[in-house]
């Protein structure tokens, strides 16, 4: 087994949703076989206009042949292992690249070093118990002269497989992407204690196989969230703020949605809620019933 990188941009020629699986031609099958049971890091290309670098981790459950395309494959990824990086990590940070051994860099599909592995995750998931912890880009040089990677490694992987952790994770990266704003209502409010009163919620929740993705979070205020989670609200293909026939105070759930009845998405179009998700909320919830 072994980490690795696989390179992907929205509306590539691939059938990818990063998720769930990735399409890579018969030349990367060698190399993808050996990441099989093991974490892998998404990277945007460089040439692709404002680059988000790095933006998350997901481990390879298997590969299979892709049933669309002869000489395709995919790279199933474990359900529930995708995570986002949030910040997501630059490609370079004080001058050097983040992704020292750069041998294949051009290669969609590539082994990436423990060493790597460690110093991507530690800055796309900084938490106080990850080893090693990075923090400003003075620091970056600081993940050469940390423990091993064999001494790191593991607990890197522990935390990424940790509930609480990608929780936390998960509430960072929704909470980033929709500024702390409810999506539903507009509301932005802090506590006393600086505390943003929204909530991260699943679209598709964790227990009925939905990923810890942006494309699967909403930011919502405390009621919003209990309405979304029951069905009382869902939200159309188009964003449309819908109300579910079953409600019974029509008039006052359609009072707490802001005045625009649209969904207040994320600046960036790959944040926003996908349509796969949004169906399968409405679905379960029998909106079409």
């Amino acid at each position: 087994m072994a980490f690795g990188v696989f390179m992907h941009k929205d509306e590539s020629i691939y059938d990818d949703i990063p998720e769930e699986r990735y399409q890579f031609p018969k030349i990367y099958l060698s190399r993808a076989e050996k990441m099989v049971g093991d974490w892998i890091v998404y990277r945007e290309p460089v040439k692709v206009s404002r680059s988000k670098g790095f933006f998350a981790v997901a481990r390879v459950e298997k590969i299979i042949r892709d049933p669309d395309i002869s000489d395709r494959y995919r790279a199933m990824i474990e359900p529930g292992s995708f995570l986002p990086f949030s910040p997501t990590v630059p490609h370079k940070m004080a001058g050097q690249p983040v992704e020292q051994d750069l041998a294949n860099a051009q290669a969609a599909v590539r082994p990436l070093s423990n060493a790597d592995f460690v110093r991507i995750v530690s800055l796309g998931l900084p938490d106080d118990h990850m080893l090693p912890r990075v923090g400003e880009s003075n620091d970056f040089n600081r993940v050469k002269e940390a423990q091993t990677p064999f001494e790191v490694d593991r607990p890197i992987i522990k935390s990424l497989i940790s509930r609480p952790f990608r929780d936390k994770a998960f509430r960072r990266a929704v909470m980033r992407a929709y500024d702390g704003r409810c999506a539903v209502t507009g509301w932005k409010l802090v506590n006393g204690g600086g505390r943003l009163e929204a909530e991260a919620a699943h679209i598709r929740p964790v227990e009925f196989g939905g990923p810890d993705s942006i494309r699967n979070g909403l930011a919502l205020s405390g009621t919003a969230h209990w309405m979304f989670d029951r069905g009382l609200i869902g939200v159309s293909d188009a964003h449309d703020i819908l109300v579910h026939r079953k409600v019974n105070d029509r008039e006052g759930v359609e009072a707490i949605v802001n005045p625009s009845g649209k969904l207040l998405r994320p600046e960036r179009e790959e944040d926003r809620p996908h349509s796969k998700f949004l169906a399968w909320h409405r679905d379960h919830h029998a909106f079409d019933a």
